[in-house]
């Protein structure tokens, strides 16, 4: 027998009791005890740890952890803001039902205050929830900590009008901090920030309405829950999947210390959490991150920082969450007639206005600031033609970026009064707030038998030094022993590694400094770009907006799973600091709006690529691994190859949806482009692939016709004033031939195909139905044109009975 194998078995024989699996569960009658490191319980599939958990010197907290992560993440705590002593202290499951955690001086700190006259348990699930039951697998849940979360939820964990995601003060301080996740009044999912002086609600956006954010008040179950493919709805149409969707990674969404909401994967190899979805991708837009009276500042590389307003200085150097404070040398005196203003551009800073003055001069809103007791400063901001004055009360929320157009006027004593200030920008990370760990400074009496205590101690060091050894010795046969992933990891792996991930340099340089720009859309600007190959790219950068980056995500995850002809095809992608870049084939003839324009395209290649685009929407929307919908179908998406072959592009607003569940589809905005949205967007309808449907039958009628969509007045009632107005060109006319001589593109008045004209308008017509249900499917679209094609190949129009399935 093998050497290795054999030492190997000794060991295994003569360190049973003390490698033992921890249980699961615990019975009533038992405990748990902070003096014993090895009471804890483990879920069966050893994903989850639950047990007193460290936080500092003598202070401990009971928790549920992921026991495969690098730093043992906590999901969720008992007694988050009252740590017990470490010794002494128990998890005690009595006789009764009542669960409770109690301190070394007996005191209960925490209780699930249950009653039965049954026996009782307690579980670690799989899923990560403790739970208290009675011993019978039938009996019902007494109670679990999925009901009770702290800052983070699990896959299938509920979250409802009764629960709240509280985040923890720093990394290293797991008590309560200053950011919820709650339902509100308005049956909305919100986060708020609620500082120690004052609160806000700051996502989604408190400037917009809630259907502006694609939200609804109508649902008033208020009910949230994620999968384990990384799949969040919530009862208020808020809907996102992580960029790595699907089943494989442990996931969590968890309220952060920044007070950002994300969603993490867990690469069980590294013990590592990747950031696979988050609220914002602009930390500045978190209230309060800075504190009071001072300004945010981020950048790619420098991170964030904060640093304080002119005459203020910083409260409490180890915490900016406490702000800045007026230096001794500015304060101010009612009757002070030395107050003047210290001036910072580019800066916002939201809310705390006591009144606004439209229309006013700079002068005037100095005026006005300075015959004010409670006025601190003022926004100076250049508006829609004219400059408007914010009046604030306090100084909050501020933010600092090149790109914004206000200027902060600071009240400040002249005569210390410092023309010359450059603030300086101090960086801080996530765990920027409350960085100390609690302590918890306690004596205990001694008894005796210490000596015997102290030989204890003494012997399970050096036990723990020989199993040590033991350890290093297996890991040494074990490192030269052949590595297998297993499939499942290489299957994960591979999937995030379809395309090449290209380097910002390396784009830079492709497209020679972003020189020859192709095409620009609400989202980003397309250059033409030669790659290392010698291949003519199209590269796509997204802008720097929260919406472009979630644009670039859904657009590498859905684009890697298709592959159709009339389908552009991705050749890579460019993740670095804020840049997020798309790399795929170049089209040689550009978009089909860009040749509708033009003499072209005949009524042949019109009809060819009316085909082709319903070829690949019909892939997209029955074919494909998943059922995808394309959201924003348009001629600016459709580009045609040197054959005038079309090719749908641009998925930057497309959802990757699950088989079946069509018709309960929840987005989270409306998506589209004004002219080509169905009815369903207007009228928060389920969304289907019959809006693909329709904005399909809106591009045929402009293809048609030569008219753009978005150049007539737009009507809620039936998306667009093209379907209205070929409706009247419909009833108006004699009979078909005559009405598309009516409609017809003047660029083919000189010639085209009767017949297929008339085939293309009967099926968008067909398209633009405002029932969606009277709408064909793209397969069905598919079938009837290609239909056509094969009755102009019969003699006398003879029908065709054998239908070929399009490629």
């Amino acid at each position: 027998m093998d050497f290795s194998l054999c030492f190997f078995l000794i060991l295994s024989l003569f360190f049973t009791p003390s490698s033992s699996t921890p249980p699961s569960s615990i019975s009533e009658g038992s405990s748990l005890s902070v003096d014993r490191p090895n009471d804890v319980l483990t879920s069966p599939n050893g994903v989850f740890t639950s047990g007193f958990y460290p936080v500092g010197d003598n202070a401990f907290i009971y928790a549920v952890w992921f026991a495969k992560s690098f730093d043992r993440t906590v999901v969720w705590t008992a007694n988050r803001d009252q740590p017990v002593n470490g010794k002494g202290s128990k998890l005690l499951l009595q006789k009764g039902g009542e669960l409770m955690l109690t301190d070394a001086g007996k005191n209960t700190v925490w209780t699930a205050a249950t009653t039965t006259s049954t026996s009782v348990q307690l579980s670690l699930k799989d899923t990560g929830n403790l739970v208290l039951s009675t011993s019978s697998n039938t009996s019902p849940i007494l109670w679990q900590s999925f009901d009770s979360p702290t800052n983070t939820l699990l896959p299938h964990q509920l979250f409802t009008r009764y629960t709240t995601l509280i985040s923890s003060r720093s990394e290293k301080n797991y008590s309560s901090g200053f950011y919820k996740l709650f339902f509100d009044n308005n049956n909305v999912l919100e986060l708020l920030y609620s500082g120690p002086e004052v609160s806000s609600i700051y996502w989604p956006d408190p400037w917009l309405m809630v259907w502006d954010t694609g939200r609804t008040t109508y649902n008033s179950s208020k009910v949230a829950v994620f999968n384990s493919s990384g799949h969040f709805r919530s009862s208020d149409n808020l809907e996102f999947k992580s960029s790595d969707s699907g089943l494989g990674p442990k996931r969590r969404l968890t309220l952060d210390t920044d007070g950002n909401l994300r969603l993490y994967s867990l690469n069980e190899m590294t013990g590592n959490w990747t950031i696979t979805w988050q609220a914002t991708s602009d930390p500045c837009r978190v209230h309060g991150i800075c504190g009071p009276n001072s300004i945010c500042s981020y950048g790619s590389g420098a991170g964030r920082g904060c640093f304080c307003v002119p005459g203020y200085r910083i409260r409490n150097s180890s915490d900016w969450s406490y702000g800045c404070e007026l230096d001794q040398g500015y304060y101010l005196s009612g009757d002070d007639q030395t107050v003047d203003f210290v001036s910072m551009g580019y800066l916002e800073l939201y809310g705390y206005e006591y009144d606004v003055f439209k229309n006013h001069t700079l002068k005037s809103c100095k005026e006005k600031c300075l015959n004010s007791a409670i006025c601190k400063g003022f926004l100076f901001k250049f508006e829609e033609g004219v400059y408007n004055c914010y009046a604030k009360s306090q100084l909050l929320n501020g933010k600092s970026s090149p790109n914004l157009l206000g200027t902060l006027y600071v009240k400040l004593n002249v005569s210390v009064k410092d023309n010359s200030f450059k603030p300086s920008v101090k960086q801080i990370q996530l765990n920027c707030s409350g960085g100390d760990p609690v302590m918890l400074n306690r004596t205990y009496e001694t008894k005796g038998g210490s000596k015997f205590l102290e030989f204890l101690a003494w012997f399970a060091v050096g036990v723990g030094v020989v199993e040590m050894l033991c350890v290093f010795t297996l890991c040494f046969f074990v490192s030269r022993a052949p590595k297998d992933s297993g499939p499942g990891a290489q299957g994960y792996f591979l999937a995030a590694t379809t395309f090449r991930k290209f380097s910002f340099s390396e784009i830079k340089k492709a497209t020679r400094g972003f020189k020859e720009e192709i095409g620009r859309g609400g989202y980003g600007v397309v250059y033409k770009g030669t790659l290392l190959d010698d291949r003519v790219a199209a590269i796509k950068r997204l802008n720097d907006a929260k919406e472009g980056e979630a644009e670039f995500l859904a657009e590498v995850s859905t684009i890697g799973r298709i592959n159709h002809m009339n389908l552009i095809e991705m050749w890579g992608y460019c993740v670095e600091g804020k840049h997020r870049l798309l790399v795929s084939e170049y089209m040689e003839h550009g978009s089909l709006a860009d040749n509708l324009n033009s003499c072209t395209l005949d009524s042949e290649k019109r009809f060819s690529i009316a085909v082709g685009i319903a070829k690949g929407l019909a892939y997209l929307h029955e074919e494909c691994l998943e059922w995808v919908l394309h959201c924003d179908i348009k001629p600016q998406n459709i580009l045609l190859d040197s054959n005038y072959q079309p090719k749908v592009a641009d998925f930057g607003l497309s959802k990757l949806l699950n088989r079946g569940e069509g018709s309960n589809t929840i987005f989270s905005k409306m998506r589209g482009t004004r002219g080509y949205m169905a009815p369903e967007w207007v009228f928060n309808l389920p969304i289907t692939s019959k809006v693909d449907v329709y904005s399909y039958g809106i591009v045929v009628l402009e293809m048609i016709t030569g008219r753009s969509s978005v150049g007539f007045q737009y009507t809620a009632i039936d998306g667009g004033g093209l379907v209205t107005w070929m409706r009247k060109m419909q009833q108006g006319a004699v009979n078909s031939k005559a009405l598309i001589k009516e409609i017809i593109d003047p660029t083919l008045i000189d010639g085209y195909d009767m017949g297929k004209m008339e085939t293309l308008v009967r099926v968008a017509m067909q398209c633009v139905e405002k029932d969606k249900d009277a709408r064909p499917t793209m397969r069905k679209v598919v079938e009837m044109l290609l239909r056509h094609e094969d009755e102009d190949s019969c003699d006398n129009g003879a029908e065709v009975k054998d239908f070929v399935p399009f490629q």
